[in-house]
């Protein structure tokens, strides 16, 4: 299966509002969305619902940046999506991690306590669909409860965009 980005000739004012307050008017294109959101985007309504909730889980969330990077790349790994492991290599570039601190959280490990015990957690959402009463707690030594929220909604975001992307052949 695969779908592949709406075709510019496709794209009306429904298409180009899921992207209002989101993407600048000059990149509500085929072109300037990308080929992960022009592929999205051929449902309107639910591309601008999830982007919105996108938006917060990359920009707005409470998680520490290090973290944040930490679990999308455990998550990328863990459901084998390039597209967001191409794309999250970028962005941990730019938060300074190293080739080798990439490759390991992956591969989910740290030598970071904190970190370490993030990647096991995202593990732990992959494998059960929850966290245990004693990881919850011990998460809780250094993330406040909206920062585990976030958590559990980056693991649940990102596996959902894995997921579609995988299923839509959205290659990096």
């Amino acid at each position: 299966m695969g779908l592949t980005p709406l075709p510019a000739d496709e794209w009306d004012d429904d298409t180009r509002r899921a992207f209002a307050g989101m993407l600048p008017r000059e990149r509500q294109n085929p072109e300037g969305a990308g080929t992960a959101l022009s592929t999205l985007v051929r449902h309107p309504d639910l591309t601008k619902a999830f982007l919105g909730f996108s938006v917060h889980l990359l920009y707005r969330s409470t998680l520490p940046e290090r973290l944040r990077e930490v679990t999308i790349l455990r998550v990328a790994h863990r459901h084998e999506c390039d597209y967001e492991s191409h794309h999250h290599t970028d962005i941990a570039r730019e938060a300074g991690f190293t080739d080798a601190e990439i490759e390991a959280a992956r591969l989910g490990k740290s030598d970071d306590r904190s970190e370490q015990l993030v990647l096991s957690a995202v593990d732990e959402l992959f494998d059960t669909s929850r966290l245990s009463d004693r990881t919850w707690n011990v998460l809780g030594e250094f993330l406040d409860d909206k920062q585990r929220i976030d958590l559990v909604f980056t693991v649940g975001g990102y596996s959902s965009m894995a997921m579609a992307f995988n299923t839509f052949g959205i290659e990096p």
